[in-house]
């Protein structure tokens, strides 16, 4: 997505995660380097120790299925529309939606996900969404919902949309697959030095129109300038070699949308301990380096809240726009990114308050 001439921007912000249970505190904890790793009270890697995990540690352990994922999302959502419920204009919006990223088919993750979540928005928020999409993408399924989200904004099919994104590793079949697949962390000579830590979180981002946003008298906190998304070939458990080329478009989709002479300075990205994806940004990143002030110098959240799935990117824009309203981003520019294990990859570029 190129065409910015309906500016689209972000107004409300909503997170769940290990180490916050809104935005702002999860913000703050990434900014201050702050992780509650932590063993899994009963599962047991093979090495014969506990699994690491970071678990948002205020829900019960043995609250699994729908019923964990809703309740990391709704109050997420709920966090993302606190502008419009606070001017009691949710109904003055003219064709609300949703756009939903949620993790792909895999161990661990209920039949019907999809259907129930979407059940249980409605139940809670009744008609104020008009329409709903999902995008069952894994990681880089938040950002697919934001490129979608955006287009329709553009188009003028939407006044506003809620984006959001949910997902979590904690369930016992979801962490025997990731070890069985050598993608669990662990020091231990059985285990795998170069897994991720599993983690589960939501994120939610309420986009707006211009008009909407200036009718309801709302302050912008980010603006969306351009997304890209692209499917990379060659993935993760395969016999091929990824050098980026996927990863590699969607980079060159929403860097088209910079300023003149402009260059990303902050850059929100995917890498979770797994050399694939340290790899792929390497070479996005020569590929890309025009566009790029300092792509060394980025922040992986996975190092504080685990991998976090789909929830990952609604996660990387809301720190972004905190970052630049909160004046410790390294400039105004900032690109986020995401990789799926199907081979998905997005990439959004997004100016903060400061430039908007």
């Amino acid at each position: 997505m190129t065409d910015t001439t309906e500016p689209v921007f972000v107004v409300g912000l909503g997170a769940a995660t290990s180490v916050g249970r809104d935005a702002w505190s999860s913000a703050a904890a990434v900014r201050a380097g702050i992780n509650l790793f932590g063993e899994h009270p009963f599962m047991i890697d093979t090495a014969g120790a506990p699994m690491r995990i970071a678990r948002a540690d205020w829900l019960d352990i043995g609250l699994s299925g729908v019923e964990r994922f809703e309740a990391l999302l709704l109050p997420s959502i709920e966090q993302a529309i606190e502008p419009l419920v606070r001017l009691a204009a949710s109904a003055a919006v003219s064709g609300m939606a949703l756009s939903l990223g949620l993790p792909g088919g895999r161990p661990g993750v209920p039949d019907d996900l999809q259907s129930d979540l979407l059940q249980r928005i409605a139940g809670r928020h009744g008609q104020l969404f008009g329409a709903a999409a999902t995008f069952p993408a894994g990681h880089a399924a938040g950002l697919l919902a934001v490129e979608a989200a955006a287009r329709r904004l553009q188009q003028g099919g939407l006044g506003a949309c809620v984006v959001a994104g949910v997902d979590s590793y904690i369930e016992p079949e979801a962490l025997e697959w990731l070890e069985s697949c050598e993608q669990l962390h662990g020091a231990g000579p059985l285990n795998n030095a170069w897994g991720f830590i599993p983690g589960e979180a939501a994120g939610a981002l309420l986009l707006m129109r211009s008009d909407t946003m200036q009718q309801l008298g709302l302050e912008p906190l980010a603006q969306v300038l351009g997304i890209g998304s692209a499917l990379e070939e060659k993935c993760i458990k395969t016999r091929t070699v990824c050098i980026g080329e996927g990863l590699t478009q969607a980079f060159r989709t929403a860097l088209a949308s910079l300023p003149a002479d402009a260059q990303v300075t902050d850059v929100y990205c995917d890498m979770n301990g797994e050399p694939y994806r340290a790899d792929e940004y390497g070479f996005a990143c020569l590929r890309t380096k025009d566009g790029l002030a300092a792509p060394s110098e980025f922040v992986a959240p996975a190092d504080c809240w685990g991998d976090v799935g789909a929830a990952s990117g609604p996660l990387y824009l809301a720190l972004s726009a905190i970052a630049g309203i909160k004046s410790y981003a390294r400039g105004n520019l900032s690109l986020a990114w995401a990789s799926s294990e199907n081979g998905e990859r997005a990439a959004v570029l997004m100016a903060t308050r400061e430039v908007v």
